[in-house]
């Protein structure tokens, strides 16, 4: 019975250790990513105390990791990131951009400038050709290319 609590004990300290890391891991990164397992580690430690062996810690670990990743963070998501600042690419998709040098996909030509900074421009259709002056409405961020496609007045 002495040993069964030591290892009891003992476990419980590696799962613990394990809980810490985690959280730590995550106040690092800010990117709810390892929040869900330690959740599980916790789990973890709870079905260690009821004698339950490692298999069964580590498929508790596992089920209670998933779980709480499946049905909290698309909540967590939505209202946790809520005041994200957007980064300045991501800014730009949606805008009416009007295109200084000419789109062509296959030429491997297009420039617009935006918001004062110059970007490469690509269609978003191989074959669409865009001119000087016309307007286009970004679509898509590849890389440091705006996406974009003909815009048409809605």
């Amino acid at each position: 019975m002495e040993g069964m609590i030591t290892t009891i004990a003992g476990r419980n300290v590696i799962w613990l250790a394990i809980f810490i890391i985690l959280l730590l891991i995550e106040a690092l990164t800010v990117g709810l990513v390892t929040i869900w397992f330690a959740g599980g580690a916790l789990a973890a430690i709870a079905v260690n105390s009821l004698g339950i062996g490692l298999v069964g810690q580590g498929a508790v670990f596992l089920l209670v990791s998933c779980l709480l990743f499946v049905f909290t963070r698309p909540w967590a998501m939505k209202y946790i990131n809520k005041k994200r600042i957007k980064t300045n690419y991501e800014k730009e998709i949606g805008k009416v951009i009007k295109i200084s040098e000419r789109v062509d996909n296959l030429a491997q030509s297009g420039k617009s400038v935006v918001d004062g900074q110059e970007w490469t421009v690509r269609a978003a259709a191989d074959k669409e050709i865009l001119e000087i002056g016309e307007l286009a409405k970004v679509i898509a961020v590849s890389g440091v290319k705006l996406i974009v496609e003909k815009y048409k007045e809605e």
